[in-house]
């Protein structure tokens, strides 16, 4: 990948910085739109055969932005992660019309590729208990096994995101019969705590060997520091290996599962949708699909005429 020129580098810096400042967004958003910023300025600097300043970005015309779109595409980037690429682009140029008086009409005017309609891969209710039971397999370390079964269960049991289950704190526990999590975008929902879950959560506690501070992750590694999320899901690939289960069984896929379950028993799509805390329900909407695709999957496996004409 060519990198980006110095001028355009700074500018690229700056509107990080405003971002950071102004919309207090998350690490994890800043470095993801740098990542696609740069590609961008990167390629735009080989595309136009010299350092991408003021001039040429505000030069930048839709042929240009269609060649670095199929150059993406060729590098293997799908649609749904080259349309949010193209967010981060629309975003930067935003920052540059205000901040600089740059032309933004052709960027700010192309269209993002159309994806096809991804559905959660959620697993059944019997693979969530497995995954649950057989998690506590997994380290010697009674109390490891415990904090990694109290994890996943509040993953399935609660809806949580990863993020959110490890930001509970030491204050957080014994757990209430509600929790208030501050979720994505500082949304902030009432979620159910399930007696599975506190019995979880209290049995990793008893057996913990360190003390913890009430202001403090109430998670921890071997070490002390807070839980990184990289262990639950090594955890839980070991444990969808064993159990034979998808790739596709990750930490998040507990929360869909926990989502897909709720709607198969009968719950109603605005209750998911505040259990999970989406600003849509349109996004809530998704798990209607995989209600549906599962209802197909059983007819045509067990309807004598399936398949026929």
């Amino acid at each position: 990948m060519t990198l980006p020129s110095a001028q355009s580098s700074d500018l690229m810096g700056r509107w990080l910085a405003q971002l950071q400042g102004l919309r207090d967004a998350s690490p994890h958003t800043i470095e993801a739109y740098r990542h696609d910023v740069a590609a961008y300025l990167g390629f735009m600097s080989a595309h136009l055969g010299g350092d991408v300043g003021l001039a040429a970005l505000g030069a930048v015309r839709t042929a240009d932005l269609r060649a670095w779109m199929a150059h993406e595409r060729a590098d293997g980037l799908g649609a749904r992660s080259l349309g949010r690429a193209l967010s981060a682009v629309k975003s930067f140029y935003r920052w540059l019309a205000e901040a600089e008086g740059v032309d933004t009409s052709a960027v700010l005017a192309m269209r993002a590729p159309k994806a096809g309609a991804r559905l959660p891969r959620p697993i059944s209710p019997d693979a969530a208990r497995d995954m649950i039971s057989r998690t506590g397999l997994q380290a010697a370390e009674p109390w490891v096994a415990a904090r990694d079964v109290a994890v996943v269960t509040l993953l399935y049991g609660c809806g949580l995101r990863i993020s959110e289950a490890l930001g509970l704190r030491r204050a957080d526990a014994p757990l209430p019969d509600v929790l208030r999590i501050l979720g994505k975008g500082k949304r902030e929902r009432l979620v159910p705590v399930l007696p599975v879950a506190r019995a979880a959560v209290d049995d990793y506690l008893r057996l913990l060997p360190h003390r913890l501070m009430g202001d403090g992750p109430l998670f921890i590694g071997l070490r002390g520091g807070p839980l990184s999320p990289r262990i639950v899901q090594k955890t839980m690939a070991d444990t969808r290996r064993q159990l034979g289960l998808p790739d596709s069984t990750t930490p998040h896929a507990m929360r869909h599962s926990f989502a897909t379950h709720l709607l198969a028993a009968g719950g109603d799509l605005r209750t998911i949708q505040a259990l999970l805390g989406h600003a849509s329900l349109a996004t809530t909407q998704v798990y209607t699909g995989v209600d549906q695709a599962r209802l197909m999957d059983v007819y045509r496996a067990a309807h004598p005429r399936a398949g026929k004409d």
